[in-house]
């Protein structure tokens, strides 16, 4: 009973330049592929039109949004009445016929137009251009505050998306508990089309009437606009809302609004465009009301299309913010004024509050939903409480400037996806930088992203500190000190499992580039082999914790051993006396493989040597330069190595990798490994956000470690040096639940 809806991928741009010159139901896009022609002839710009079009000239892939009608119907309808449905035998409301393209405009004429459809804003722009130009100076007109008031609408539904997914602020209010998942953010990633339209309709208002040269406040013009919209907008909002929640309305155009799972801001403009035609109609009414009636202004205008947005948002963000005792104070106001909740009750009782913003409408047209206001209550009630406590917990680190702008709670779709350096995030830098300082000086461990397995809450938490502050050795007590803080408050909650990220267990290696006059690098490498012992310091400090400290080093382990193929005989290993190092060497010596251990302390590598089995222990052999791997094709690197040392390694070498952050990939004539990763089971529900640069569902070994433990229901704290005879015990349980290694050294072999 699924139905897979077809939605164009939102990670490509672009159709081929070719469909759009040939399409004749998108005319702009007719245009925008004339225009390369003639762009691409005048020289000396046409081979830089033609490489920029080239970059985004490609057929974007279709993705599927697979929909479970019976659970959808259940959602909307209520459950009970879909169990009844059921029972007689009678058909849901959706069915597997569903056709998101059968209904007249139900999709937005730029679909195929990806990121190109904001050229669209071009008149606008070029109309700001052009008067800064003849102006000489940057003009104030209409043209420019339709692009203000586009950003600041913009930013009015990305702080409301940072809000209701800043876990830490957020949880307790949460109505719906449940994650997103990968698929909604996919198909919510166009929210802003309406914000592209109503620019255009504003643009063209302005173009050909008076409106242009509209005063900048009217007070009447004020009081005339929450008339109209009492009076107007919200009856024919309500009445067109009921309607399209009836036959083929619903089947061909609102049920795309229902499909989401969980309720998010951008949820609210997961549209047709037959429906934003009427919104933005429904939305214009007062606008354009004040105006021919001769009050309107500016100001007016604009905080009337913020406070929509806001509004909405609001109604649309699955938390509560609404106080319950203003309403026990003030009875009449819950007719004037919806909350999350009053509209979350229409997500999951259909025939009910049907309003716009107030209730009195649905009180009017008898659907008011009876319980919304003690389902509001109770929410409230809740505020400020820790909610569900977490089975298991990831803590984990900051891990630069730049990477901590891939936070679920700053850019939604940019956190869904791997992260890679984007040009766009350098004008926050500062901004980030500031909030770094700031988390320096006050912030504690605060939870980040959550999601659930098997019925079981799993969340990370975050360590307020950056991948540099691991290595200042004046902020290892305060960073040991919050780390100690997240293990008691984590036992004191009742969590069964904490696991350590990487720098968080004292593992890992850190480069810091310095420039000297412009034109001499000197690079420096520090080791951070002992800020805690590998959460050692923390059991032997709380003897008595109930909750179960992990490294997650087995797995680690586990997941770079099993990317070795049994036909290697000889490996090269950096970071060879670490945790991590150590036990690669004694696990791959008992294979009779060649371990050429990377150090200088002689003492270190007796000491390793000694733990072999008496018969392996010549299979370890100790190297003090990277020259000696020059005829080893297999390095395994645990500490950040420059171009120079990386080309020591023959042509065709492999580089697999256990440093943060991972080395860069300088030699074309090698391969490189990804960090060491695992996919989680496939049953893992509300994950919506990767993992640093890992891919969607998959996160670093050491948070898969932890997983494993709380499944198996291991007793033991994982922490100090790695028991090698637990390796195969941990990667076994690992493949028994469903967890996949993610290795890339297969894909590899086969280029």
């Amino acid at each position: 009973s699924h139905k897979a809806l077809t939605f164009p991928s939102p990670h490509l741009s672009v159709a081929s330049s070719s469909r759009l010159c040939v399409s004749l139901f998108h005319p702009f896009a007719r245009i925008l592929g004339l225009c390369r022609n003639k762009l691409e002839s005048f020289s000396p710009f046409g081979c830089l039109v033609g490489q920029i079009w080239k970059l985004a000239d490609h057929s974007p892939p279709r993705f599927q949004v697979c929909v479970p009608w019976e659970k959808l119907t259940a959602s909307v309808e209520g459950t009970e009445k879909a169990e009844l449905r059921k029972k007689k035998g009678v058909k849901p409301l959706f069915s597997s016929s569903f056709d998101m393209a059968a209904g007249l405009l139900s999709t937005w004429p730029w679909e195929r137009l990806g990121l190109y459809k904001y050229i669209l804003y071009g008149p606008i722009v070029g109309n700001v251009l052009y008067s800064t130009y003849q102006e000489g100076s940057l003009k104030l007109d209409w043209c420019f505050c339709l692009l203000v008031l586009w950003y600041i609408r913009y930013l009015v539904n990305l702080y409301w998306s940072t809000f209701v997914n800043m876990m830490f602020l957020s949880k307790s209010i949460r109505i719906d508990k449940q994650g997103y998942g990968f698929k909604q953010v996919d198909s919510e990633w166009d929210w802003d089309n309406f914000l592209v339209f109503q620019s255009l309709i504003g643009f063209l208002a302005c173009s050909m009437s008076s409106m242009g040269s509209l005063p900048i406040w009217n007070t009447k013009g004020l009081l005339w606009i929450l008339v109209l919209h009492v009076g107007i907008s919200e009856p024919v909002y309500y009445c067109v809302h009921r309607l399209f929640h009836t036959g083929s309305w619903f089947t061909n155009y609102h049920s795309i609004n229902h499909s989401s799972p969980v309720l998010h801001p951008y949820t609210g403009y997961q549209l047709t465009f037959l429906e934003h035609l009427v919104l933005t109609s429904v939305t214009g009414i007062p606008i354009l009301g004040s105006f021919l009636l001769g009050y309107g202004s500016l100001l007016t205008i604009a905080g009337y299309l913020l406070a929509f947005d806001f509004l909405r948002c609001m109604g649309y963000s699955n938390t509560e913010i609404v106080p319950h005792q203003l309403f026990q104070t003030l009875p009449f106001l819950k007719y004037l004024i919806y909350t999350g909740t009053y509209h979350s009750m229409h997500h999951t009782e259909m025939e009910t509050n049907f309003c716009l913003f107030m209730p009195i409408f649905d009180a009017i047209g008898k659907t008011l939903n009876s319980k919304s206001w003690e389902l509001h209550e109770k929410m409230r009630s809740k505020a400020g409480t820790y909610g569900r406590v977490p089975d298991f917990v990831f803590l984990a680190h900051v891990v630069d400037v730049c990477s901590a702008m891939h936070a679920p709670f700053v850019f939604r779709t940019f956190a869904s996806l791997p992260y890679r350096f984007q040009a766009f995030l350098i004008p926050f830098w500062p901004i980030t930088f500031g909030v770094m300082l700031a988390m320096w000086a006050k912030a504690k461990t605060f939870g980040f992203s959550f999601y659930n397995l098997r019925g079981k809450l799993h969340e990370t938490w975050v360590v307020p500190r950056f991948g540099f502050q691991y290595f200042l050795p004046f902020a290892k007590e305060g960073i040991n000190k919050r780390i100690d803080e997240a293990i008691l408050k984590a036992d004191g909650l009742g969590v069964k499992v904490l696991s350590l990220a990487a720098l968080n267990k004292g593992h890992g290696s850190l480069f810091i580039n310095h420039f000297i006059n412009v034109l001499k690098c000197v690079t420096l490498w520090l080791q951070n082999e002992a800020l805690n012992g590998g959460g050692t310091l923390f059991v032997n400090k709380h003897p008595d914790l109930k909750v179960r400290v992990v490294h997650g080093n087995t797995l680690t382990a586990a997941v770079i051993l099993n990317e070795i193929g049994e036909e290697i005989e000889e490996v090269f290993l950096t970071g060879a006396t670490s945790k991590l190092g150590r036990a690669i060497a004694l696990y791959l010596c008992r294979r009779k493989v060649r371990v050429l251990m990377l150090t200088l302390s002689t003492e270190r590598f007796q000491k390793i040597q000694k733990e072999a089995p008496v018969d392996c222990q010549s299979n370890l052999v100790q190297v003090t330069k990277y020259q000696a791997a020059r005829h080893c094709k297999t390095w395994i690197v645990g500490k950040w190595i420059t171009l120079r040392e990386q080309s020591w390694a023959p042509p065709g070498a492999h580089f697999h990798q256990f440093v943060v952050p991972p080395i860069l990939a300088f030699r074309k004539d090698c391969t490189y490994g990804d960090l060491a990763a695992m996919r989680l089971p496939d049953d893992v529900e509300g994950l919506w956000s990767c993992e640093y640069t890992m891919d969607r569902g998959v996160v670093h070994a050491c948070h898969a470690g932890g997983v494993v433990h709380f499944l198996e229901g291991w007793t033991h704290h994982e922490v100090g040096a790695i028991d090698v005879d637990r390796i195969d015990l941990v990667w076994n349980a690992a493949m028994k639940h469903g967890l996949k290694p993610v290795s890339n050294i297969n894909k590899l072999k086969q280029k």
